[in-house]
């Protein structure tokens, strides 16, 4: 746990932070008799830090078609990252894979694709098959990947959400809410693959013979669009999870059970609309500022510098005047060996005593530990300062 030893309270500009997790936030006071409806069943607009600026039903467990492919491209995309697999492995169709339904490249039983086709396929077209071929080479069965579904839902705190599959067809005790599909979309665009994946508008398969054309038409439709997922089955009807961004704000919405075709694009631009036309991006801090300096002990170094981890960017409401603080906490020193990119601390914004963001702060280089001489230097030089 660490201590307060600093406390920087700083004005940081006249501004207001409509912010909220369990209602919707309140549009500027120009605009406060416009109602924002929508005939999702379910329904979500939030923000890059998972703040709510809109709910209708969010938390309802709802069956979600195939924007359960939205934890499969995560998990295939982190697979990526860590090295377990690579883009340009070989992927080979299982019987189990060329037997699904629905929206699929018509794999055959043994026919091989690149990992980066078949992710190509899952984001562009909603590939069934291509789904389980991936999640089949990656966990070894389908049912290993299910498990490693549910278990990366537990580790982001989703309340609302049990796999049963990796591809949304379907199935007894499927189900997601709105609010939880959005927080897997705030955890997907951190990870640049999964926005290249998700971006593509068109692409072509087996040396060109199959051209595939991105189910997602805000794409093409709606300006700072890049993402995520669409989805459709007769019980699930219409669902999407959306992603665009503007002058740095980054808004995530999703809708769930729209009831006619397209009507989740338009019902998702419409709370995207919203969005940029009532909040702002504030930016706090970007990735690698210096923050803090925090004293070394028995360190080469005797301070090192405290550097953001990644930006923080808040969301204003437009024409509101209020006031936020930030404040620095961090141990008052720190003991060597520092490893780069360890966490000595965290920048923390708040509103009113209420937090409403944070980010790590971490080493900016290492910091061996002092040998034996080096050490007991010091300690004179510190004696003789103290005298003086």
């Amino acid at each position: 746990m660490l201590r307060k030893t600093t406390l920087v309270t700083l004005l940081l500009f006249v501004l207001t932070v409509t912010l909220g997790y369990s209602a919707p936030a309140a549009p500027p006071k120009a605009q406060a008799a416009i109602q924002l409806e929508t005939s999702a069943v379910s329904a979500v607009l939030m923000d890059e830090n998972g703040t709510v600026l809109f709910e209708k039903d969010a938390h309802k467990r709802l069956p979600p078609a195939s924007v359960t492919k939205i934890m499969t491209l995560l998990l295939a995309v982190e697979a990526v990252e860590q090295g377990r697999i690579n883009l340009a492995d070989e992927v080979y169709a299982s019987e189990n894979a060329w037997r699904q339904g629905g929206s699929q490249i018509w794999l055959e039983p043994g026919e091989k694709m690149t990992v980066k086709d078949m992710l190509s396929a899952i984001a562009v077209v909603s590939a069934n098959d291509a789904a389980v071929a991936l999640m089949e080479h990656i966990y070894g069965s389908e049912q290993a990947a299910v498990d490693a579904m549910n278990k990366r839902a537990e580790s982001l705190g989703l309340a609302d959400t049990h796999f049963n599959n990796v591809n949304g067809l379907p199935t007894t005790d499927h189900y997601m809410s709105a609010y939880d599909a959005a927080l897997i979309g705030k955890e997907a665009i951190t990870h640049p693959l999964y926005i290249d994946m998700c971006s593509i508008k068109e692409a072509w398969l087996r040396d060109g013979k199959n051209w595939l054309v991105n189910t997602n038409k805000l794409l093409w439709w709606y300006k700072g669009a890049d993402g995520l997922k669409t989805g459709w089955t007769e019980e699930a009807k219409y669902c999407f999870v959306g992603s665009a961004k503007r002058d740095g704000l980054r808004l995530i919405s999703a809708v769930f059970a729209t009831p006619e075709p397209r009507s989740h694009l338009r019902e998702s631009m419409k709370l995207l609309d919203w969005g940029f036309a009532n909040y702002t991006a504030v930016p706090i801090v970007t990735q690698g500022m210096v923050v803090e300096r925090l004293k070394v002990n028995k360190g080469v170094d005797k301070e090192v510098q405290l550097v953001a981890a990644q930006d923080l960017n808040l969301i204003i409401g437009k024409g509101q005047n209020k006031n936020l603080q930030k404040k620095i906490v961090a141990d008052a020193s720190v003991n060597a060996p520092v490893a780069e990119g360890q966490k000595c601390g965290e920048l923390i914004v708040s509103k009113d005593g209420k937090e409403i963001g944070k980010v790590d702060l971490i080493a900016e280089k290492t910091v061996a530990k002092a040998g034996l001489l080096q050490i007991f230097q010091n300690m004179i030089t510190n004696m003789f300062n103290f005298s003086n």
